[in-house]
């Protein structure tokens, strides 16, 4: 269940989930870089932190 949780914060705050993962690391600022360039880069990356 908490992982179904994650996900979905993943596609809807992408920086909140990269840094639920990675705490202010360098892996949440390109986070926050890649969803300021578009929605679904965002998301796809945080997804591939949470999966990996």
């Amino acid at each position: 269940m908490a992982k179904v949780v994650h996900i979905l914060i993943a596609l809807f705050f992408p920086p909140v989930e990269a840094f639920l993962q990675v705490g202010f690391g360098l892996q949440f600022w390109v986070n926050i870089v890649l969803t300021l360039l578009g929605w679904l880069p965002g998301c796809v990356h945080a997804l591939w932190l949470l999966l990996r």
